[in-house]
């Protein structure tokens, strides 16, 4: 995809949703990193239905450690790896409580040493609670990148420093939404839905579909 293409490709997605937004409920961000690592391998609809308890019960690191992992899974339990999860936001809340003043830190490398909080997560956090420019490839973003062929690449982190060449400075910030928006309902996995795309002529896929 041509330079100028890139550009046009996140304008169109810009004016049709000028203030993309995670689907994930949260009100701190404390919340949204837990609500990100539940995340992992379940839906945002499912995590979000846990949380509403969860949060309500225990919304900063310290409530979560007086909540206890037993108590963590009562609320959690419908999502799927709910134990190693649970272990997972017990131990970053310790963490949080004892090296950060219970704060999500705003540094790559620190949320990276929290337990269960990959580059996936950290992208994510940093981008949604701090307004970075990054952009955390999950199975959507991969999608839609290799098929636009955009920033094609065999790995996400391929993917993903691909994707931070060639997305233009004033599309950073909402780029990683737009694209997990667009893998989501629009360039789905098995039947894209290509004729309610608004980008399909800078589009590179092969099999567009017609109906």
């Amino acid at each position: 995809m041509k330079k100028s293409d890139v550009g046009e490709f996140f304008r169109r997605l810009q004016t049709r949703n000028p203030d993309p937004r995670s689907d994930l409920e949260y009100s701190s961000n404390f919340t949204l990193l837990v609500a990100v690592v539940l995340s992992a391998q379940a839906t945002d609809v499912g995590v979000n239905k846990a949380t509403k308890t969860l949060f309500a019960a225990a919304g900063t690191p310290k409530e979560m450690l007086a909540l206890g992992i037993d108590g963590l899974i009562a609320h959690i339990k419908t999502i799927g790896l709910y134990n190693t999860k649970a272990r997972h936001i017990i131990g970053l809340s310790r963490i949080l409580a004892d090296e950060h003043g219970s704060e999500v830190p705003n540094d790559r490398a620190a949320l990276e040493r929290l337990p269960g909080v990959g580059r996936k997560t950290a992208n994510v956090v940093l981008n949604v609670a701090f307004g970075e420019a990054t952009c955390a490839v999950d199975t959507h973003i991969f999608r839609v990148a290799n098929r636009t062929g955009m920033a094609p690449g065999k790995t996400p982190l391929e993917v993903e420093k691909n994707l931070m060449r060639v997305i233009p400075a004033e599309y950073g910030l909402g780029a990683h939404h737009w694209l997990i928006l667009q893998g989501r309902y629009i360039c789905k996995a098995r039947k894209p839905d290509c004729p309610a795309c608004p980008v399909i002529d800078l589009c590179a896929f092969k099999g567009k579909t017609t109906v």
